[in-house]
């Protein structure tokens, strides 16, 4: 069976790790995996959101630690996590997708799955859901982006004493920190996250796109540079079919029909 499930449901690729049985924690194949999903994501016309979930009881419970904890010519011969590198790891991928992306947060999100969480745009709790920053009860640090987006989300001092501590944080917690955007039926999960990829793929794509360019940029510019950004994100899409598209819908007041050019 394979680690990652690919779906389409219209204009929304569903992609879901797939160890139930390690609540999917992650293995070398599957951090391959995941990362070329991401980037075939990315790339394909077709697809305008992206929904990660997992399967079974848990999001991701991190890296497998049993198959690190193996002798080095074991691990070689499955492909090790720890042995890959960094930048086409899925945090790294995530962080220069262009779609928006959306986690599903079916269950525990521990270590490398809370950064792996932290990375999408957009987040979603089951009521089961709970983020565990457990790297400083484990002797090791966020490796794969989390001390970078934790601070820009909640504040340093929030985010120091997360991260610094361990805790873990239910749904509710998560909400009320805003670190999901909401907390919804453990059933209703995925209807819900897939209802709200699907809003959001009735916008014009390459609209959002860059929209989602200028939000990231935006953590590191001086303002008076980010206009300037902006207004050259701005210029091709007034020259774009779906600017014209735009306006001639809402002048005809009816729902407009993007194509992405």
């Amino acid at each position: 069976m394979s680690e990652l499930l690919v779906e389409r449901d219209g204009p929304v690729a569903i992609l879901t790790l797939n160890r139930p049985e390690r609540m999917n924690a992650i293995s070398g194949p599957l951090l391959s995996g995941l990362s070329h999903a991401l980037v075939d994501a990315d790339r394909d016309p077709d697809v305008r959101t992206i929904v990660l979930t997992g399967a079974g009881r848990a999001f991701c419970a991190g890296l497998d630690v049993a198959e690190q904890a193996k002798p080095k010519s074991e691990r070689e011969a499955i492909g090790s996590a720890a042995d890959l590198d960094l930048r086409d790891a899925p945090p790294v991928v995530l962080h220069n997708v262009d779609k928006p992306v959306i986690c599903a947060l079916n269950g525990g999100a521990a270590g490398y799955g809370m950064d792996l969480a932290l990375g999408c745009d957009l987040r979603i709790a089951s009521e089961q859901a709970k983020l565990a920053p457990a790297f400083t009860k484990r002797g090791v640090l966020p490796e794969s982006g989390g001390t970078w987006i934790l601070p820009r989300l909640i504040g340093w001092s929030k985010a120091a004493e997360i991260m610094f501590t361990g805790r873990t944080l239910d749904a509710k917690q998560s909400l009320d920190l805003g670190l999901v955007s909401q907390v919804v039926p453990h059933a209703e999960l995925l209807e819900s996250a897939v209802g709200l990829a699907r809003e959001i793929a009735s916008n014009a794509p390459m609209a959002v796109q860059a929209t989602k360019r200028m939000m990231r940029a935006a953590w590191n510019e001086p303002f008076d540079q980010h206009v300037h950004h902006v207004f050259l994100q701005l210029l091709p899409l007034f020259r774009s079919e779906d600017f014209k598209e735009g306006v001639q819908a809402f002048l005809e007041k009816r729902a407009p029909e993007f194509k992405g050019r």
